[in-house]
């Protein structure tokens, strides 16, 4: 991998009325024709994450959305959709055009993502037109309704570039400091540790390639002083004699984790990629509050499988297939699945038992987290899938040991 993971970028929402400028400012920061721009009201449509690198800033994804005042039916449903930002946005900015005296709208969403803890930037655009629409007067009456409270505003034009600099110097001061995710595995072994990484290669790795989170816990192992030592499940065997000496830790993909289990001594640690991934993306903790309810599910009660990526499914996939099936056993009847992808996480969870999500590494850690608050507002437990799977194969307490979790 050579290039940041989108989910790994600070994520910037531009948030405005139709024809607000909220695409031409994206391409006037990039210095690239990266949106559609059209003098016609309504060109964005859905959400767009675009992954950009930012001077001075580094790796970003800016969102740009739909219009917040879109009208008729597909506009209620897209200002829907721009709604979803709000789980994903570490940082937003609220633009504004001169002249526009009903700011109702731009207010409401400030105060969303304040609610929400997003840092927020109010950017007044179209500073080109100038005295044509009372600019002077207009600025006055956009700051008014915002007198004491700390947004920073700042004047551009994305058309001639006038401000953008600055923009983009307030972007990088007021970023958050605490937006890039923890360590994956690093911080639980000691410098100049051996880690085994067993990697079962599968149809559902991209050809030629280890899928995201295999390649981003080596990445982490490499960049802090240790060893890691990829394997098969059938080569772990093998692996393990040849050492000379014993690794800290093993490291198996979640699917084969009974079958890693029996191979690997219990005086070495063993974990899964998915559930280190449940610290590195969202809330490990609430996680495991998951087992229980695991442990309580009855015939019949409804399951929702959510995954954040959007992949085809494959013959015995493991969120369509495998899962569900491990889960039915475990139970010892039928349970009622549902299934999600990509962005579409329920507004409201409640109607189910519980959520099994994925490990999360193509969505960013605010938006994992968003999606664990959601379920924990309505009192529905979530689990993700590598702690499920160490449940149902009666091996949890040994994945939880690296972690100094007893469960």
């Amino acid at each position: 991998m050579n290039e940041t993971p989108r989910a790994n970028r600070l994520h910037i929402a531009i948030v405005g009325k139709r024809n607000a400028g909220k695409s031409s400012i994206i391409n006037a920061l990039t210095h690239q024709e990266v949106s559609i721009v059209s003098s016609c009201p309504g060109t964005t449509t859905d959400p767009v994450y675009k992954a950009m690198e930012l001077h001075d800033l580094g790796p970003v994804v800016f969102i740009d959305t739909a219009g917040i005042d879109d009208i008729g039916d597909l506009g209620v449903e897209r200002v829907k959709r721009t709604e979803r930002v709000l789980d994903a946005a570490d940082m937003a900015l609220i633009v504004f055009t001169p002249g526009d005296k009903d700011i109702t709208l731009e207010k409401e969403w400030i105060k969303r993502f304040q609610q929400k803890k997003v840092s927020v930037i109010g950017v007044v655009n179209k500073i080109d037109l100038g005295e044509s629409i009372g600019l002077k007067e207009s600025i006055g009456e956009i700051e008014k309704p915002f007198k004491g409270i700390d947004i920073p505003f700042i004047y551009v034009s994305a058309k001639t570039g006038e401000g953008i600099d600055c923009l983009r110097d307030m972007i990088k001061k007021h970023s958050p400091s605490s937006w890039e995710e923890p360590r994956i595995v690093s911080d639980l072994i000691p410098p100049g540790s051996l880690v085994i990484l067993v990697v079962p290669i599968d149809i559902e790795a991209p050809k030629g390639r280890l899928i995201l989170p295999q390649v981003q816990t080596l990445r982490d192992i490499l960049d802090h002083n240790s060893t890691g030592i990829v394997t098969k499940e059938n080569t772990l065997a093998d692996t393990l004699k040849s050492l000379a000496v014993k690794p800290a830790l093993v490291i198996t993909d979640s699917q084969v984790f009974a079958e890693v289990d029996r191979v690997v001594p219990h005086d070495i640690l063993l974990t899964s990629f998915s559930i280190l991934m449940a610290r590195y993306k969202g809330d490990l903790k609430e996680l495991i509050r998951g087992i229980e309810a695991v442990k309580q599910l009855k015939r019949g009660n409804r399951v929702l499988i959510a995954e954040a990526c959007t992949h085809h499914p494959v013959e015995d996939d493991i969120g369509r297939e495998k899962i569900p099936r491990w889960l039915q056993e475990y139970v010892g009847g039928p349970l009622d699945f549902t299934w999600v992808s990509g962005k579409d996480f329920p507004y409201n969870p409640g109607e189910y038992d519980l959520v099994i999500h994925c490990g999360g590494c193509m969505i960013n850690r605010r938006e994992m987290l968003s999606r664990i608050q959601k379920c924990s507002e309505v009192g529905v437990p979530i689990i993700n899938y590598g702690i499920i799977i160490a449940t149902m194969k009666g091996i949890i307490e040994r994945a939880m040991q690296v972690f100094g979790i007893q469960v």
